[in-house]
């Protein structure tokens, strides 16, 4: 092999380092953790957001006990151990804390 080669090998090595990542960026945000139609996350601080299932999902922070959560359009707030339906997604709020829910999501 010559030395023209080696900065192709890297380049190849490279771009099927990438093409191994894509699959684990599917839900977009490393708190977000999914298998088949189920995903699990933590959202923490106001205004964090993640793509589950295809669908936004932002955190708009806890009062009096309740995740304030945006899902596409749709504005829901849900209790600890409480499940509400918004857009395509059925939520359940697992942890309710200052500044961060953690939730379980599923299609329908």
């Amino acid at each position: 092999m010559s030395i023209m080669d080696r900065p192709a090998r890297l380049a190849a090595g490279a771009a099927t380092g990438l093409l191994l990542l894509l699959p684990l960026t599917a839900c977009s945000s490393p708190s977000v953790a999914c298998s088949g139609n189920e995903c699990t996350a933590t959202l923490s601080g106001d205004g964090a957001t993640a793509t589950i299932l295809g669908t936004e999902l932002s955190f708009g922070g806890t009062e009096d006990g309740r995740a304030s959560l945006t899902v596409g359009n749709t504005s829901v707030s849900c209790a600890e151990g409480e499940s509400v339906s918004a857009g395509p997604l059925s939520l359940t709020c697992t942890t309710v804390a200052p500044g961060s829910v953690d939730l379980s999501a599923s299609l329908g």
